[in-house]
């Protein structure tokens, strides 16, 4: 039985490409209008997310975000993996 963690890897990865790779394949690929509408969507999310986190830890959110994500790199890589991978479903499901 394959391991989930290794669908997120190069060299045992299903598709032939680590979850970032072939985001930047779909968006580089896909329609244009979609691929825009998901990223402003997407950065729309992040400059939520930002305010909502400084107004529980303060102004300085670079700083608290990077050392959560020294503290959590492991987590932090799957997350954005799955990002890659949420992302890039979404755009190619409005692409059919």
């Amino acid at each position: 039985m394959a391991n989930y963690a290794a669908l997120f890897e190069d060299e045992d990865d299903i598709f032939g490409g680590s979850p970032k790779s072939k985001f930047m394949d779909v968006i580089f690929n896909a329609n244009n209008d979609i691929v825009r509408n998901e990223l402003e969507a997407f950065v729309e999310k992040v400059a939520a997310m930002e305010l909502m986190l400084e107004e529980h830890v303060g102004s300085d959110i670079n700083r608290s975000v990077e050392n959560f994500r020294v503290q959590h790199q492991n987590d932090c890589d799957m997350k954005a993996k799955s990002l890659y991978i949420e992302l890039m479903g979404t755009i190619l499901s409005q692409s059919e």
